[in-house]
């Protein structure tokens, strides 16, 4: 996987560690609150009311640390969880034997009182995306985090119910919203995903962006650049990896609430590589 532009560097863990620079997109600061208007609220293309830069950053390798990642100090967590599922672009087994297996995995991770899904989104970065009962969709190429201290809330309300959502808020339970994210098929050798390291975020980095549907108005964070900001992927992850992703805790203690992630071009892949395609299942773990 390694070439003249991807060079294996010196790790203090393991020197056979493949570390990569590559450009990451963050968002331009700016004084209005930014914009994203949907393709079903413009009947077209999106229209983004804000600008973007690229950075090079040194993305490392998750495979060299994997034992010390964990969702409440950096945000995430990788684990070697063979799935039995052989086909995952069928909806039904998805929705059945797939959902079991993550109820199974959070339960265990974070014992768990319930596991509530409340979506799953393939991609890929090869023709038209991945399908999806909504639609095709390919990578998110933006860094972002899928909510915040605002939306995050808001919508375990919507999936919980608003009675349930404020009889586990008043009893003291803890409400996470994770996402478990696999590769369809692998080794991924084509715009893998990078995380922020949580520590290294900066309140100030992450930005809330509207985005604009016909029938409301979500919010996400988008990423600001900053230099003490640390990233990390898994090279050639396959389809019996998975990467646990916090999108927002209920708990407000000093540990990790958001994790800002992406895809990214490996500085090795080329219109020839396989495409990436992925399977994506976000959640509600609740902890009573």
């Amino acid at each position: 996987m390694a070439n003249a532009v991807q060079n294996r560097i010196n790790d203090p863990v393991s020197e056979n560690a493949v570390n990569v620079m590559a450009p990451l997109t963050f968002m331009v600061p700016q004084a209005e609150k930014p914009a994203l208007y949907s393709a079903a609220y413009t009947g077209g293309a999106p229209d983004f009311h804000f600008s973007v830069e690229q950075h090079d950053v040194l993305v490392a390798d998750i495979r060299a640390h994997a034992g010390s990642f964990s969702l409440d100090k950096e945000g995430f967590a990788f684990r070697a969880v063979p799935t039995n599922v052989a086909d995952l672009y069928d909806d039904n087994a998805v929705e059945t034997a797939y959902y079991d297996e993550i109820r199974h995995l959070l339960t265990q991770e974070y014992g768990a009182s319930q596991v509530a899904i409340f979506d799953a989104t393939r991609r890929s970065d090869g023709g038209h995306g991945a399908s999806n009962k909504d639609g095709s969709r390919g990578p998110a190429s933006r860094i972002h985090v899928d909510y915040t201290a605002k939306s995050g809330p808001q919508r375990a309300r919507d999936v919980l119910g608003a009675n349930e959502f404020e009889r586990l808020i008043e009893s003291g339970a803890r409400i996470v919203q994770v996402n478990v994210w696999r590769p369809i098929s692998g080794p991924v050798q084509r715009s893998p995903l990078a995380l922020a390291d949580a520590t290294s975020v900066e309140a100030a980095d992450m930005i809330a962006t509207d985005q604009v549907f016909p029938d409301r108005v979500g919010e996400i964070y988008h990423l600001s650049h900053n230099k003490g900001q640390r990233w990390y992927y898994v090279p050639e992850m396959t389809r019996d990896e998975a990467l646990l992703i916090k999108g927002w805790d209920s708990l407000e203690d000093g540990r990790a609430q958001f994790t800002p992630h992406s895809a990214f071009a490996l500085p090795s892949q080329t219109a020839g590589t396989p495409a990436r395609e992925s399977i994506e299942v976000r959640t509600f773990v609740v902890i009573e």
